[in-house]
């Protein structure tokens, strides 16, 4: 476990539209949206979807079928490290995916820890960040946004009530709609209810569970979801606790939740740092632009890569669009070389910090 580890590309169920761009970024010219919008990304947990249960999706593997899980399974002291072992077992404690979607998303929440563990228990939480890859203007939807925060003056006796209605323009209209471009980053913390807007591909870092609380019934393929697709089993008081009804401006809810990334060049390459752990202990981020190479140094940290443009090499493995590796903390040096005119992007991403 001294080498990066190439992982294959899996794909997820969801209940909303999109996954066009995903298709193109690994170069199918004909893609279209369909039901496959996400791209699960240095993964070992399953993907929940009511109805689906039986069908086991979400999990990284790599080419000979192990699952990354499984190889994690085998020596999680020297694959995740010693420190990592220590604080948090052999769980990774982070979940990535790209994610792209043609249609707006529900309105939904996602618990604190603390709001997880009493209601799932779990240890984890689902608080996410979303980098912004790319737009697309989509045919009858507005411009590409997201929507997060609720606005000041919103009870929890409002929320019910637009839920039980469902009321969904007052719902939409209850939360801070932020228009979005290329390159923004948004923290989106446990309890702050949120929709990602049509048009936008985005990497998506997170806490490792899939516990999303809905608030909207009616799905885009017309079917409408049950109590239990709601709530998860916890029922529908623990999901509108699960709120935090801190309401904010427009304003003070893109400085709360806003990320500036941070840019050093180096000779050959520059890293950004997309999301720190000063922002966040959970999980940090950032976006490598290899012009000619670039070394990467042991660090006894394990993390993921994912090239989002550029060819070249990553640890003498070729390494085109949409190529992904794991990297086991015990992982030595190596070498990221770019064999084209353009600048080689690569995400790397990071579990909680130790």
């Amino acid at each position: 476990m001294n080498k990066p580890i190439k992982i294959l590309p899996e794909r997820a169920w969801r209940n909303y539209l999109g996954g066009k761009l995903i298709e193109e970024l690994h170069g199918n010219e004909n893609a279209e949206d369909t039901s496959f919008p996400e791209e699960w990304l240095m993964s070992t947990v399953r993907a929940i979807n009511h109805g689906r249960e039986h069908i086991v999706e979400g999990l990284s593997r790599t080419a000979d079928g192990k699952t990354l899980a499984e190889i994690i399974a085998e020596d999680p002291q020297n694959i995740l490290g010693e420190r990592h072992y220590a604080k948090y077992g052999a769980k990774t404690g982070v979940l990535v995916k790209i994610l792209d979607s043609a249609i707006r998303l529900g309105v939904q929440v996602h618990p604190t820890r603390a709001k997880a563990k009493q209601y799932f228990g779990s240890d984890f939480g689902k608080t996410e960040c979303w980098y912004i890859i790319g737009t697309r203007k989509i045919e009858g939807e507005d411009d590409p946004c997201v929507y997060i925060g609720f606005r000041e003056g919103i009870t929890k006796e409002k929320w019910e009530k637009c839920f039980y209605e469902e009321d969904i323009p007052t719902m939409l209209s209850y939360l801070n709609r932020v228009p979005v471009e290329v390159g923004d980053t948004i923290l989106v913390r446990g309890g702050v209810p949120h929709a990602i807007g049509a048009g936008c591909i985005l990497v998506e870092i997170q806490e490792p569970t899939d516990y999303t609380l809905r608030t909207e019934r009616h799905n885009f393929d017309g079917s409408y979801s049950s109590d239990e697709a709601c709530h998860y089993g916890a029922g529908f008081e623990a999901m509108f606790d699960c709120f935090d009804y801190d309401g904010l401006s427009l304003e003070d809810e893109r400085k709360k939740s806003g990320i500036k990334p941070i840019k050093t060049d180096y000779d050959g390459y520059s890293i950004s740092q997309i999301l720190k752990y000063s922002d966040t202990p959970m999980f940090r981020m950032e976006l490598i632009e290899v012009e000619t190479s670039c070394k990467i140094e042991k660090n006894d940290v394990f993390s993921g890569m994912y090239v989002l443009e550029g060819e070249g090499y990553i640890a003498g493995d070729a390494a085109g669009k949409g190529t992904q590796f794991f990297l086991p903390a015990s992982c030595d040096g190596f070498e990221i070389k770019n064999i084209e005119s353009t600048p080689m992007k690569i995400m790397r991403y990071y579990g909680p910090e130790i």
